[in-house]
């Protein structure tokens, strides 16, 4: 059955290949494509990656870079999903302290956040503290 199945596609096939690459007055004439429009639509994608895929993730980035370059003493950070105070910031590490006392040293490209004033997560580390 599948020999009888693969053998029908096959000459399907055939017979749709030979009608597109026929001779003669019934073939069906290339597409009249020029240079300038292929160079046009390959600009147009380059455009729409620009647009829509490098130039938010540049801004992104960049973003992220003036925070690493603007941290200080005290700063909340989270680092590789570690939650913590900045000790000390030297220039390419940072020392973070967590909320039981480990300290920890991290590359500054491994900071993935810096967390504002005042944060939720302030709170449960306070909470969690007190109660040990």
């Amino acid at each position: 059955m599948k020999v009888k199945l693969y053998g029908l596609l096959a000459t399907l096939s055939l017979m749709a290949h030979g009608r597109l690459f026929a001779e003669g007055e019934e073939g069906i004439p290339p597409p009249d494509q020029s240079f300038w429009q292929t160079l046009v639509m390959i600009g147009i994608a380059f455009l729409f990656f620009y647009v829509i895929l490098w130039r938010p993730e540049q801004k992104r980035r960049k973003a992220l870079e003036d925070q690493r370059s603007g941290l200080k003493k005290g700063d909340r950070v989270v680092a590789m999903g570690i939650i913590g105070t900045v000790v000390r910031v030297g220039d390419q590490t940072v020392i973070v302290k967590m909320y039981d006392g480990a300290k920890l040293e991290f590359y500054k490209a491994a900071i993935t956040d810096i967390l504002p004033e005042g944060d939720e997560s302030d709170k449960k580390v306070e909470s969690i503290s007190d109660d040990q």
